[in-house]
């Protein structure tokens, strides 16, 4: 009997379900490369993953520890400069798909991945923004994975490292942004999609065995629920085999088991 899917392994399966085969996507390290290549690994072989490192096409047989990771490079069908990976590929529009993380998350799916209090007296110091705020307006549409909870879903961030829908309806136009932005935020519990006026996020399908109470518990604003929510697919066996698998493999290749 198949062990059931933890809350992770579903936010992952479900974040791999919105890719498409024709995909070309710019990849995260975390939980957007474990969605990513699940999705390659099973129902979007033909899919085109980028990593900011600079591979193309990469197809790594474990999940890398970060964009220099070697075998990133040693799977990819080419590897170019950083500078030619953001001018050619990422400004030039080559890209369909950008998947992104963050540490916080607002209403309207602002990213950040800087500060937690204020910038000049930072309560905690982040990794940065990266590539993120360049992908964030470049790609042709964001899926964002991150799982819930009052601390990442918050009313209003501190600063705002990658754009999502700004203020709502209209920001990203009157900065001169043509992208779609974020469509799509994968969470443990729940997807969120924007809502089509207000552009705020707006719960559209519940997990299987999660409950609007404890999505509700895990986020910082009054969240909006849709008029037709649905129940998330459960995962079949075959998505919990190979993301397992991926999992394990990446597991004994960085104890130096494999």
């Amino acid at each position: 009997m198949v062990k059931p899917a933890t809350p992770t392994e579903m936010m992952t399966i479900a974040a791999a379900r919105a890719l498409k085969s024709s995909d070309v996507c710019f990849v995260g390290i975390g939980a957007p490369s474990a969605a990513c290549n699940l999705a390659r690994l099973t129902h979007a072989p033909g899919i085109t993953l980028i990593y900011e490192s600079g591979t193309i096409d990469t197809r790594p047989d474990v999940l890398p520890l970060s964009i220099g990771d070697g075998e990133l490079c040693d799977t990819a069908l080419t590897t170019v400069s950083v500078p030619e990976m953001f001018r050619y590929w990422l400004q030039g529009g080559r890209i369909t798909v950008g998947f992104l993380g963050g540490a916080q998350i607002d209403r309207f799916a602002n990213l950040n991945t800087t500060v937690v209090g204020a910038y000049d007296q930072p309560k905690v110091r982040l990794p940065g923004g990266g590539g993120a705020p360049e992908i964030a307006i470049h790609c042709g549409e964001i899926f964002i994975t991150m799982a819930m909870g009052s601390r990442a879903f918050v009313d209003k961030l501190p600063f705002i490292t990658s754009l999502g829908h700004g203020t709502g309806p209209g920001s990203r136009e009157k900065l001169g942004v043509k992208t779609r932005g974020p469509t799509r935020v994968i969470t443990d519990l729940c997807v969120m999609e924007p809502d089509p006026e207000t552009r705020e996020l707006t719960v559209t399908s519940l997990h299987p065995g999660a409950t609007r109470e404890a999505v509700e518990a895990g986020c910082g604003w009054t969240l909006r629920f849709a008029e037709g929510l649905s129940e998330t697919a459960p995962p079949t066996d075959e998505e919990l085999a190979v993301l397992r698998d991926l999992h394990e493999r990446t597991r004994r290749a960085h104890a130096g088991e494999a």
